[in-house]
C-alpha cells in the first residue's frame, strides 16, 4: 500500500517564507532544509507540521505589527518636517542617508516615525541608539507620546539593567553599547530592519565601532536600511565612509549669535602688552554681558577646580539678584536639576564641556568661552589616559556659541583671539584615536572580526594604539602570545580571554574577576569591579565636602581604598535591609550617597553574577582573605603598579608628596584624597591612572613584590649580574633582577647561573676552582698542581721578579682544553670526571715546563693628569721625581679657602698611573696569612683594579670586596697598612694662599694628612672665614634683630668659594654672630648662644630660687663645685633653658621661631628651674656622702681611690649640669650610688674590684685617646659624648648590679661604638 505524500510539502513550506520578519525567515529556511535529510515519512510529517505552524504563527505576528502601527503626525514648528518627504524619499531610494542638523531640528524624534511611515518597522525593528542612557528613555517617551501608545509597546526602549520593550515593539530606543551587545548574538542584527544611529558626530568608540560594524554587514542586508544623524560637524566624512551616502542637512531653530574675542592678552597697546588670568578675563566678560541686558550666563571651563576658583571669584563681584551655579558631570542629581529649574533672576552656570551637546541649558543668551577643556587622550609613552587641558576645536567652539542661540539673539565672548581660533583644527579627535583600544581588539576578536587594522573604522585608528591595545590584552593573560613572526590578525583567545570577552566590563577588571575563581574570592573582586565600572557612588558636594568626608571616613581602609568598597558595600547592604525604600534613599542623601549609582552598582553586581554563573565560576558564600582580594585585583593592574622613589625623598630638596616609579619609566603620586595618601607603602597598584596638573594614583592599594612576580611570569624580564664562583656552593653563582616595564621587583637575589649561561659558567668554574684553587676538593690532581705553582712562586720570590711564573690564561687553556663542556660546577665536574679517570687519571696533571713564561704591561700617558677634581674643587696637581724629598710623586695644590670643603676620601686611589704600583704596594702591605693568598701580587693588582669602579668607595674597602669577590678571600680592614707603601704612593697636599690655578700662590703648610694640615691651619683658615663672612659677623647683640640666620654661607674670594657655617656665640651678657669651618662647631655654638640670647630676654629666677631653698639645701650648695650660690643656679637655670627649648621646637634660626621659644621659656623657666634645682641638690647630696665614704673606707686602695674621685670629678663639676642635661640627672644620681656600692663591696673583695677597675681603664683610655683627637676648639659629637656615658652604665653594671641599667652594656659593645666613630 503507497504511502500517502507529506503535505504540504517542502518546497510549498519554503514559499510561504515570503513577508516574514529576517531572523523567522532564516531560522525556518534552515529548518526546511534539515528536513530534507529526514527520510521517515512519519517522522517528516511531524516535522513538517511543526514548521507550518510556526511559519503561519510568524506570519501571525507581522500582522500583528502591521496592526499596532499608530496613527503618525508631525509637528509643524520642527524644522524637519519641512524637509519630510525630501527625508523619506533619500531613505527610501538609499540603503544609507546621513541626516545633518543642529540640536533643536527635531531630527531625533522625526526619524522614526518617517521610517514608519514608509513601512519599515514591520518585518523588523527599527533600532534607534543613543550615547546615553537618558537620552535613550526620554526619547522613547516622546516618540510614545507623539504617536499616542505606551512606552513598551509599539515604542520602547533598553538600556543598561532595564528593558520596556517586547517582541512587537516597532521602534527600540536603546544605548549604543546594547546595540553591540546584541551582535555578539545576532551576527547580521537581523532583528532590525532599520538602524537609526544618533549623535554621530560624538563619534565616540561604541559609535565609531558599530559604524565600521555595519558597513561591513550591509552587503550581506541588502534590506537593512541605515540613518545616521550628525550635528552639522563633518558630515561629509560619514558619507565618504558609506561610499558617497546622501547627505540631507535640516536647519535647527537659531538666532543670531554675536562673536566677540576677547584675548587674555591685549597686545592693541602700542607701549606694551595687557596680560589678564583666565578668572579676572572671565570677570571682565561677565560685566561686559551684564551690561547688554538680562539673560543667563553660560561659561566652559576645563574642570572642577577651575569652576570652584571661578565661582569663588565671581561671588565676590557680581551684580545684584544674580546666582551663580556649577554644572558638571560628578555633582548630584539634585544639584545638576538646580540650572534647570525656572528662576526669576539671572543665573551664571559655570560648566564644563558637558554643556557642548550633552545637556542644553534653558535660558542661556550669553556664552563665555575660554577655548580649552579636559579631553581623555591615551598616552603612548605611559600607557595611561591622560585628561590634559588642551585648546578645543573649531568645531567645539562652534557648538559652544551655539547655546546661546537657541530662545533669542546671543553674544559670544571668546577669550582668546581670531587668528587662534581660525589656526585650531577644524574638528575634535575622536574617542578611538584617544583611547586604549584592549575592549574593541578583545570583543572583534571574540567575534571573529580579523586585524583591528583591517576593520573599517570611520577613522582608523593609529598603529601605536592598536600595538597598545594588544599588549594590554597579553599583560593580561587573555591573547596567545604570537609565534615569531606571525601576524596580529591571526591573535587568538586564551580560556581567560574567552571568559574576559563575556564580561560586560572593562577588560581589566574583566581579569580581576577571573583570578579570583583561583583565589576564592569572586563575590568581593566582582563588587569592587562593579563599583569600579560607575561613577563613584560617594558623593562630595562642594559646600559640604568636610561633611561628606567625615561621613565616608567610615568606609576608609589605611592599606586599601578597594576594600572601602567591600565596606560600603556592606554597609548598604546592611541597611537596605533594616530600613524602607523611601528612609534608605534619605539615608543615602543625608550620608552623601548617590541612590542611583547605589542602585546602578547593584544590578550590575547582579548582572555579573549572572554572568559569571554562566561562565561556570564558583561565587564564595564565606568571607575571603584580604590578601587573595588584592591578589585577584592585581591580576589586572599589572601595569598599574608602583615603587615608591626613596632616592627622590633624600636629601635637602626633599618634597613634601611621594613619588612612585611605574610602568615604562612613568612617575606618579597616590591621590590626596586617598586613604593611603598620609602613610605612604613601599608598594601600590591603582585602579586608574590620570594625568592632570601631575600624573595621579587613583583608588590605589598596597601590594606585595612577590605577587606581582608570580603573576607578571609572563612579562617580567629577568637581569642577571655578577656572575661568581662561590666556593662553599662550588657552583656560580649571580644576582638576579627582575623587573615589570622597568619596575624592579627583586634585586640582587642570588641564583644558581649554570642553567642560565652554561658557557660562562663553565669557564668561571675552570678559571676560579682549577686555575686560582678556590675549591675544597679532595682530587689527587688538583693539590699536585697547586704544590707545583707553589714551588714555581717561591723561585720567584728568591729572584726578586714577577716575570717567571705563567699567568692564569695558560693554566686556563690547559684545563679548558680537557675539562668536559658539561661541566659548569662542582657537582658536574665530580660526575664527569669519575668516568674519565679510569682511563686517563694524568689527564689534568700539569707538566712543570707549562709554568714558565714571561709577562709585560704598560701605561698610558693618560694615567697622569693635571688636575684632581674633588666634589665642586678642581685641584692643581705636580709632579716630582725625587726619591727621599718630602714630595717625591704626587702633589695636590689646596687652597686655603678650600681647605674646610675637602676631606681625604678620594685622594687614597691615587692618580691612574700609580694605581697598580699602589696597588701592588698595598697587597705587599698585608700580612703573610692574607698576602699569600694574592700572589702573584701584580696579576692580582691588575686584575682587581680591572674590576675596580675607582672613587665610589675608599680604596682599601673596595680592595677588600673585589678581593673577595675574585677569590673568596676576605681581607679585614686592620690587615690593610697604607703608611707602608713607599712615600712616593702617597699624595702630599700643599695648602697654599692664592690663585690655585697656576698664578702666584704661598705655600702655607705641607704634609701627607690632610686632616692634620686642615688642624694645623684652623687658625687661618678662621680668619680666611671671618674675611670672607665680615658682613654678616656681629657683636654685643642682646635681641633678634638681624632676621633670618642662615645655615650655610658662601662667598668668592681669591677666585675660591669660601664656605662658612653662621651661628650665634655666647658672649656672656650678649651675644654675637660668628662664622665657623665646620657644621659640628655651628650647631654647639647656636645652641649656646641661642639659650644665652632667650635668657638674656627674661627676668632670672635665681631670686625665686633663693626663696625655695631650705637650709639643708644651702648647706649642700655651700659645698658644690661650682663656688657659690649663683653659678650654680646659673647653671640649673641654663639646664632647665635647654629642656623648654627643646620642647618649644629646637634652636630657632629665625625672629619668629625664637618668639616662640622665648614665651615657651617664659612660662615654665620658673618651675622647671626649681625642678633642676632639687634634682641637683639630691646630686650633690649623695655626691658628699660619697666623698665622705671615699675617705672613711680604710681598706680603699689608692689607686681604687684615685679612680674614684677621678670619676666624681668626671660627674660633678662646674657647668655638669648643663652638660648633662635634664634627662641625665637621673642616671647621675645612680652613677653615684653605685660608687656607694663599689665602696661596701670592695672590702669583701678587693681583687675582683681591681681587675673590674682595670678593664674599665682599658676602656677609658680608647676613648680618651679619641677625646684627645678632636680638634682644639672642635664640639665633641653626640655619639662620641655618649661614649662617656655608656661607660658609666659599665661601671653601674660591674660594680652595682642591684641599680640595673637601662640596657644590656658589655665592653665589646663599647668598643663597637668607638669602631663606628673611628675612620
Amino acid at each position: 500500500m503507497a504511502t500517502a505524500p507529506v503535505s504540504p510539502s517542502l518546497s510549498e513550506l519554503r514559499d510561504r517564507l515570503t513577508d516574514l520578519m529576517p531572523h523567522d525567515h532564516r531560522r525556518l529556511r534552515r529548518r526546511i532544509e534539515g528536513a530534507h535529510k529526514i527520510r521517515d515519512q512519519e517522522a517528516l510529517r511531524g516535522v513538517v507540521a511543526e514548521i507550518s505552524a510556526d511559519i503561519t504563527a510568524a506570519h501571525e505576528r507581522v500582522t500583528r505589527r502591521r496592526e499596532r502601527l499608530p496613527e503618525i503626525t508631525y509637528p509643524e514648528e520642527l524644522p524637519v518636517t519641512a524637509r519630510r518627504e525630501d527625508l523619506m524619499t533619500a531613505i527610501r531610494d538609499n540603503q544609507v542617508v546621513i541626516v545633518a542638523g543642529e540640536t533643536g531640528s527635531g531630527k531625533t524624534t522625526q526619524l522614526p516615525k518617517m521610517c514608519l511611515e514608509l513601512g519599515r518597522g514591520i518585518l523588523g525593528s527599527i533600532g534607534h541608539t543613543q550615547p546615553r542612557r537618558l537620552a535613550a528613555r526620554t526619547v522613547a517617551e516622546r516618540v510614545a507620546a507623539e504617536l499616542d501608545t505606551e512606552v513598551g509597546g509599539a515604542v520602547g526602549y533598553q538600556v543598561r539593567f532595564t528593558e520596556r520593550a517586547g517582541e512587537d515593539t516597532l521602534v527600540k530606543q536603546m544605548t549604543d553599547g546594547i546595540l553591540l551587545a546584541e551582535i555578539q548574538r545576532d551576527r547580521l542584527l537581523r532583528r532590525y530592519d532599520t538602524l537609526i544611529i544618533d549623535e554621530a558626530h560624538e563619534r565616540s568608540l561604541n559609535i565609531d565601532f558599530i559604524l565600521g560594524y555595519v558597513k561591513q554587514i550591509l552587503p550581506k542586508r541588502p534590506d537593512l536600511k541605515v540613518i545616521i544623524t550628525s550635528a552639522t560637524i563633518d558630515p561629509e566624512r560619514f558619507s565618504r565612509h558609506f561610499d558617497d551616502a546622501p547627505i540631507v542637512e535640516v536647519s535647527g531653530r537659531t538666532y543670531p549669535v554675536e562673536v566677540r574675542y576677547r584675548p587674555l592678552v591685549d597686545d592693541s597697546d602700542e607701549l606694551e602688552d595687557v596680560e589678564r588670568d583666565q578668572i579676572t578675563a572671565i570677570g571682565d566678560a561677565v560685566d561686559e554681558l551684564c551690561a547688554e541686558g538680562p539673560g543667563d550666563i553660560l561659561v566652559f571651563l576645563s574642570g572642577e577646580r577651575e569652576i570652584r576658583d571661578t565661582a569663588e571669584a565671581l561671588e565676590q563681584r557680581k551684580p545684584a539678584r544674580t546666582e551663580v551655579l556649577p554644572l558638571y558631570a560628578r555633582l548630584s542629581s539634585a544639584e545638576q536639576q538646580r540650572v534647570f529649574q525656572r528662576h526669576s533672576t539671572r543665573r551664571i552656570v559655570l560648566a564644563t564641556n558637558v554643556a557642548e551637546t550633552s545637556l542644553t541649558v534653558p535660558g542661556i543668551k550669553y556664552v563665555i568661552d575660554p577655548g580649552t577643556a579636559r579631553i581623555s587622550r591615551y598616552s603612548y609613552r605611559t600607557r595611561v589616559q591622560r585628561l590634559p587641558i588642551e585648546a578645543i576645536s573649531q568645531a567645539s567652539a562652534n557648538q559652544r556659541k551655539g547655546r546661546c542661540g537657541r530662545e533669542s539673539e546671543g553674544i559670544c565672548i571668546r577669550l582668546y583671539s581670531e587668528r587662534d581660533f581660525l589656526d585650531r583644527q577644524e574638528f575634535t579627535d575622536p574617542e578611538i584615536l584617544r583611547t586604549n583600544l584592549a575592549s574593541v581588539i578583545l570583543r572583534m576578536t571574540s567575534l571573529g572580526l580579523g586585524d583591528v587594522a583591517s576593520f573599517p573604522f570611520v577613522e582608523p585608528p593609529d598603529r601605536r594604539q592598536i600595538t597598545d591595545g594588544v599588549n594590554l590584552l597579553h599583560e593580561l593573560g587573555a591573547l596567545e602570545q604570537p609565534t615569531k613572526g606571525g601576524k596580529q590578525d591571526n591573535q587568538r583567545l586564551t580560556r581567560i580571554g574567552s571568559k574576559l570577552a563575556q564580561l560586560p566590563i572593562d577588560p581589566r577588571l574583566a581579569r580581576m574577576i577571573v583570578e579570583a575563581e583561583t583565589n576564592g574570592c569572586v563575590h568581593e573582586t566582582m563588587v569592587i569591579a562593579a563599583g569600579l565600572s560607575i561613577q563613584d557612588p560617594r558623593e562630595r558636594p562642594a559646600e559640604h565636602q568636610q561633611a561628606a568626608d567625615q561621613q565616608h571616613a567610615r568606609f576608609a581602609n589605611k592599606q586599601s581604598d578597594f576594600l572601602a568598597y567591600l565596606n560600603l558595600w556592606q554597609y548598604l547592604r546592611e541597611q537596605r535591609g533594616e530600613l524602607s525604600g523611601s528612609r534608605f534613599r534619605r539615608m543615602c542623601r543625608e550620608e552623601y550617597l548617590n541612590y542611583l549609582r547605589v542602585r546602578e552598582w547593584q544590578d550590575l553586581y547582579g548582572q555579573l553574577r549572572q554572568m559569571v554563573n554562566s561562565l561556570d565560576i564558583s561565587i564564595n558564600d564565606q568571607p575571603a582573605d584580604e590578601d587573595r582580594i588584592h591578589q585577584s585585583l592585581l591580576a589586572g593592574l599589572l601595569s598599574h603598579i608602583g615603587l615608591k622613589d626613596t632616592e627622590r625623598k633624600s636629601g635637602a630638596n626633599r618634597r613634601s608628596t611621594s613619588e612612585y616609579l611605574g610602568a615604562r619609566g612613568a612617575k606618579f603620586a597616590i591621590f590626596p584624597g586617598s586613604a593611603l595618601f598620609k602613610k605612604q607603602p613601599q608598594w601600590v597598584m591603582a585602579a586608574e591612572l590620570v594625568e592632570t596638573s601631575k600624573l595621579w594614583a587613583r583608588t590605589v592599594a598596597k601590594v606585595e613584590p612577590a605577587w606581582i612576580e608570580r603573576l607578571a611570569g609572563h612579562l617580567v624580564k629577568r637581569h642577571y649580574s655578577e656572575p661568581h664562583w662561590e666556593k662553599d656552593k662550588g657552583a656560580v653563582m649571580a644576582y638576579e633582577r627582575v623587573t615589570l616595564y622597568g619596575v624592579p621587583l627583586v634585586s640582587g637575589r642570588k641564583v644558581n647561573y649554570g642553567r642560565i649561561e652554561p658557557e660562562l659558567c663553565r669557564e668561571l668554574f675552570i678559571r676560579h676552582a682549577l686555575v686560582e684553587g678556590d675549591w675544597d676538593t679532595r682530587h689527587e690532581f688538583f693539590h699536585t698542581n697547586r704544590r707545583l705553582l707553589a714551588e714555581v712562586e717561591e723561585l720567584e720570590q728568591r729572584a726578586r721578579r714577577r716575570d717567571i711564573v705563567v699567568d692564569d690564561d695558560t693554566l686556563h687553556d690547559f684545563y679548558d682544553q680537557r675539562v668536559g663542556a658539561e661541566v659548569v660546577s662542582a657537582r658536574h665536574f665530580d660526575t664527569w670526571w669519575k668516568k674519565v679517570r679510569r682511563e686517563r687519571p694524568d689527564l689534568l696533571t700539569f707538566p712543570r715546563s707549562l709554568l714558565f713564561n714571561e709577562t709585560s704591561a704598560g701605561v698610558t700617558d693618560t694615567d697622569y693628569p693635571d688636575f684632581w677634581q674633588q666634589g665642586r674643587h678642581r685641584l692643581r696637581l705636580s709632579y716630582q721625581f725625587e726619591p727621599g724629598s718630602d714630595a717625591d710623586g704626587v702633589t695636590v695644590h689646596v687652597p686655603l679657602a678650600v681647605l674646610n670643603q675637602l676631606g681625604p676620601g678620594g685622594f687614597d686611589w691615587q692618580i691612574p698611573g700609580l694605581r697598580e704600583e699602589l696597588v701592588t704596594s698595598l697587597l705587599k702591605t698585608l700580612p703573610k696569612q692574607w698576602r699569600r693568598e694574592f700572589v702573584p701580587v701584580p696579576d692580582h693588582a691588575k686584575a682587581v683594579l680591572a674590576r675596580l669602579r675607582p672613587h665610589e668607595e675608599p680604596l682599601l674597602e673596595a680592595l677588600s670586596n673585589e678581593l673577595r669577590r675574585m677569590t673568596g678571600v676576605t681581607v679585614p680592614p686592620e690587615a690593610w697598612d697604607p703608611q707602608r707603601v713607599p712615600d712616593h704612593l702617597r699624595m702630599t697636599f700643599r695648602v697654599v694662599d692664592g690663585d690655585g690655578d697656576g698664578g702666584e700662590e704661598r705655600v702655607l703648610a705641607e704634609g701627607k694628612d690632610l686632616e692634620e694640615l686642615a688642624e694645623r691651619l684652623r687658625p687661618r683658615l678662621r680668619a680666611e672665614i671671618s674675611a670672607a663672612a665680615e658682613t654678616i659677623e656681629r657683636h654685643g647683640l642682646r635681641e633678634w634683630d638681624f632676621g633670618k640666620l642662615p645655615g650655610t654661607f658662601e662667598r668668592q674670594r681669591n677666585g675660591q668659594v669660601v664656605k662658612a657655617y653662621p651661628a650665634l656665640v655666647d658672649e656672656g651678657d650678649s651675644v654675637g654672630i660668628r662664622a665657623f669651618d665646620t657644621a659640628a662647631e655651628q650647631r654647639e655654638q647656636q645652641r649656646r648662644g641661642a639659650r644665652r640670647l632667650v635668657l638674656l630676654n627674661l627676668p632670672s629666677p635665681a631670686k625665686f630660687l633663693r626663696r625655695q631653698l631650705t637650709n639643708s639645701a644651702k648647706l649642700v650648695f655651700g659645698r658644690s663645685p661650682h663656688g657659690d650660690q649663683e653659678r650654680l643656679f646659673e647653671d640649673c637655670i641654663a639646664c632647665a633653658a635647654d629642656v623648654l627649648i627643646e620642647q618649644a621646637g629646637g634652636v630657632p634660626s629665625d625672629q619668629e621661631a625664637f618668639d616662640r621659644v622665648v614665651q615657651r621659656v617664659r612660662a615654665g623657666l620658673n618651675e622647671t628651674s626649681a625642678h633642676v634645682v632639687s634634682a641637683v641638690e639630691r646630686i650633690l647630696t649623695i655626691q658628699q656622702r660619697v666623698e665622705s665614704e671615699v675617705e672613711g673606707t680604710r681598706s680603699l686602695s689608692a689607686d681604687a681611690a684615685e679612680d674614684i674621685r677621678t670619676q666624681l670629678s668626671n660627674l660633678v663639676y662646674p657647668g655638669f649640669v648643663t652638660d648633662a642635661g635634664w634627662w641625665r640627672l637621673a642616671d647621675l644620681r645612680r652613677y653615684l650610688s653605685a660608687v656607694s656600692y663599689r665602696l661596701q663591696k670592695v672590702a669583701h673583695h678587693p681583687a675582683r674590684d681591681r681587675d673590674l677597675m682595670d678593664r674599665i681603664r682599658s676602656v677609658e683610655r680608647r676613648y680618651q685617646e679619641m677625646l684627645d683627637s678632636v680638634g682644639e676648639g672642635e664640639p665633641v659629637g653626640e655619639r662620641l659624648w655618649s661614649v662617656g656615658w655608656m661607660i658609666e652604665e659599665l661601671r653601674v653594671s660591674y660594680f652595682a648590679q642591684e641599680l640595673g641599667t637601662p640596657r644590656s652594656i658589655s665592653e665589646k659593645r663599647i668598643h663597637r661604638e668607638m669602631d663606628k666613630l673611628q675612620p
